[in-house]
């Protein structure tokens, strides 16, 4: 599998070096500051993966539309204009968006949409989040993830933090608490906290391998789909 990388920080080399191992190759590989020769390239790869910033998204989407090359998108930060732009690309190429392409992240979302079903509301939910101290945004694009899954007709008010006297948790809230700190690759926590007993569904990431590793397995059934807005759970367990 050829690939058009789009990041080449830690993630996207760490990408490379797995690729590599695993018979893959990195065809090209661009960061934000050359993101525009994008503009002057055709086809280069078999897939595109974007591991960098929400701002080379309309420069990576028009390359995708235009060429048709399949998208493997990671990068996290996405406005609603953004996400647009990404199933505007799925109408020309098969585009994967996910903000956690860790296979364990992935069962996790799907325990807890079952284990918020049985124990909503009559249980106060918290998450907790701890990420290096280089990562730009909080809450992570993961712990998004985790909130949609326990809350997916958003009932319940986020509460980001709690300071001073903010008064008795409300019966309808879940806080969300977002750690930074060192080389922390990546942990997420949801606590269910009942009358006389509390339920924790944890996960955390040793590495950025993990990532890498899924990210790649992602890319090898996409490239084989059909244009189309894809997410990872629709890609691992078809």
């Amino acid at each position: 599998m050829n690939i058009l990388l789009v990041g080449y920080g830690k993630m996207g080399k760490m990408i490379e070096e797995l690729a590599a191992e695993q018979g893959s190759r990195v065809a090209r590989a661009l960061d934000v500051e050359d993101i525009a020769t994008l503009q002057e390239m055709g086809r280069v790869a078999d897939v595109v993966m974007d591991f960098s910033s929400p701002a080379a998204l309309p420069q990576i989407c028009e390359y995708v539309g235009r060429t048709g090359t399949p998208l493997v998108c990671g990068t996290t930060g996405h406005n609603e204009a953004q996400a647009d732009m990404l199933k505007q690309a799925a109408t020309k190429a098969p585009v994967l968006y996910s903000a956690n392409y860790s296979l364990g992240i992935a069962v996790m979302r799907r325990a807890l949409a079952q284990v918020s079903a049985a124990l909503l509301p009559g249980f106060d939910a918290e998450l907790i989040e701890t990420h290096h101290n280089q990562k730009a945004d909080a809450p992570s694009g993961t712990a998004k993830m985790l909130l949609e899954v326990i809350d997916p007709h958003n009932e319940y008010r986020r509460v980001y933090g709690r300071e001073g006297m903010c008064g008795r948790r409300g019966a309808k809230e879940i806080g969300v608490h977002s750690l930074r700190g060192g080389s922390e690759a990546g942990e997420h926590a949801v606590t269910f906290f009942g009358t006389d007993e509390v339920l924790e569904l944890r996960h955390r990431a040793a590495s950025r391998r993990i990532f890498a590793a899924g990210a790649l397995k992602a890319a090898e059934r996409l490239v084989s789909k059909a244009e189309g807005y894809y997410t990872f759970d629709d890609i691992m367990f078809e």
